[in-house]
């Protein structure tokens, strides 16, 4: 099954409504402002990491357009050193690519692998918008239905302040 497709499947499964959007791909939030312009919705960058053993995975994701220091970061998320995970990681965890990098990503992690960190502002957003795991596509849920699809993962997430 294609990655969209999956994520739509498990959307319906759990009631979620949601807009989907197509679009040419979309590799970086830069290119992405262009086609998010109609879509009222907070777009997100989401930032795919790990601790510096390895042995530890983290899905960091805030408003698009927020900057994020590592070291900064580090400090926030008491995790000890953490850097950018490679692709080969990215794929065996999340089952994505890069540039697709998305919350969605979850329904690949069958082991509960990855602990997402979710930028504290983000908690009562209204709508919400990330890729369906494939960067041709954006889909826009509520933030209820964001909750209810964390919940659904089974991954452990917190929301915390990522930024001052």
């Amino acid at each position: 099954m294609i990655e969209k497709e999956k994520v739509l499947q498990v959307l319906d499964e759990l009631n979620i409504n949601y807009e989907y959007h197509e679009h040419p791909p979309i590799p970086t939030i830069e290119a992405s402002k262009e086609y998010w312009g109609k879509m009222e919705s907070t777009h997100c960058k989401n930032l795919f990491f790990r601790n510096h053993k390895g042995n530890k995975h983290y899905l960091v994701i805030l408003e698009c357009n927020q900057d994020l220091y590592i070291k900064d970061l580090e400090q926030r998320l008491k995790q000890g050193k953490i850097s950018f995970a490679s692709d080969k990681r990215l794929s065996k965890y999340l089952g994505l690519k890069a540039g697709s990098v998305s919350p969605f990503g979850l329904i690949n992690d069958k082991e509960n692998h990855v602990h997402l960190f979710i930028d504290q502002n983000l908690y009562d957003i209204e709508k919400i918008s990330f890729h369906p795991n494939d960067n041709t596509a954006t889909l826009v849920i509520s933030g209820d239905d964001f909750h209810k699809y964390l919940k659904w993962t089974g991954n452990t997430y917190e929301f915390i302040q990522l930024y001052d």
